[in-house]
């Protein structure tokens, strides 16, 4: 069965690499299934989104928040390279609820902060 190589880096470290059957990003321009095969493809990364790998061992899927950033498909290795990315498994739930009720008692909407809190809580699969 092939495969994905996958990276998902941010300046501070390596968050995830390993063997993938799967990667679901969401980019500026929608959402992107990427399997072994895919087309090579540049994107840019939403900011405040959650990239989801489903590891080649059948394990659980791997969910991560990520900052802006870029993502690259050559043959079949996947690079998620973000300016901040967070496992969903080491998010700090309490901290991440606590960041939206300080983004939303701002009173602007959509912000970045909002969204990587929202994002933060997805990844840890609750919902914002």
């Amino acid at each position: 069965m092939a495969t994905l190589k996958v990276g998902l880096v941010s300046p501070e470290r390596e968050i995830w690499s390993g063997e993938a059957k799967m990667v679901v990003a969401q980019t500026v321009e929608g959402q992107l299934g990427i399997m072994p095969g895919h087309a090579p493809v540049l994107g840019v990364l939403l900011d405040g989104s959650v990239v989801k790998v489903e590891p080649a061992d059948g394990g659980e899927w791997i969910s991560a928040m990520v900052g802006t950033g870029f993502f690259s498909i050559a043959g079949d290795e996947v690079s998620v390279l973000a300016e901040h990315a967070e496992l969903g498994t080491e998010v700090d739930v309490a901290a991440a609820r606590q960041d939206l009720e300080t983004a939303l008692a701002g009173g602007e909407e959509d912000t970045t902060a909002e969204r990587r809190a929202r994002a933060r809580l997805r990844a840890a699969g609750h919902e914002a």
